[in-house]
């Protein structure tokens, strides 16, 4: 299922290493000179992520398949902008601080943009770019954090397995099985060639 739905990717997800300038959140931080990362390193780091088509969402076969085959029964749609984002604010600025689940983070972008922060196995911060038609999966574990990019507008669908839990484990807490779990993936699909350290 990972290799399904990949065609056009590149042009709804987009990855590359941040600059560690405090400006605002919403704009790109590309170092100097930009360091642009293959969507193939993102999958070592453990993200799945497909291209579908988000103007036929409710009839899409495609989306349906992926649904079924990884087990996401629950399925809701938020809009992430101030008009419709109730505490917009507040929202915006506990999205932005680094996190982890202990399930995995399933987002599909319909309308609109927004950048996935995540961490690479230096603890380096990479932004992920997701556009309208882009559908991204964070695994369980991996710290991360969310903001919306200079067009202050998502629409995303959420899924998950189950039953949602929405909690945010804000950074440390690097003792839950989740990041264990997920630090020994990490390790193994590096070959065990690069220690990943805990922070």
């Amino acid at each position: 299922m990972e290799t399904e739905f990949q065609d056009g990717k590149q042009e709804v997800i987009e990855a590359w290493y941040m600059d560690d300038s405090q400006e605002d959140q919403r704009l790109p931080h590309h170092r100097e000179p930009k360091e642009f990362i293959p969507l193939d390193k993102l999958s070592e780091l453990g993200i799945i992520s497909w291209r579908l088509n988000p103007d036929n969402w409710e009839k899409d076969e495609n989306l349906k398949k992926i649904r079924e085959a990884r087990g996401y029964s629950y399925m809701d749609i938020c809009d992430v902008c101030p008009e419709k984002l109730p505490n917009y604010e507040t929202k915006i600025k506990n999205f932005f601080e680094e996190h982890l689940h202990t399930d995995e983070e399933i987002r599909y972008c319909l309308e609109g943009s927004g950048y996935f922060d995540v961490r690479d196995e230096n603890d380096q911060w990479i932004r992920v770019a997701v556009k309208k038609g882009g559908m991204i999966v964070l695994p369980a574990g991996m710290y991360h954090r969310f903001t919306l990019d200079t067009d202050n507008y998502i629409k995303a669908m959420r899924l998950f397995v189950g039953e949602p839990v929405w909690t945010p484990y804000n950074r440390p807490h690097d003792h839950l099985p989740a990041r264990k779990e997920y630090l020994d993936k990490l390790v193994k699909t590096e070959g065990g060639n690069q220690a990943v350290e805990a922070h």
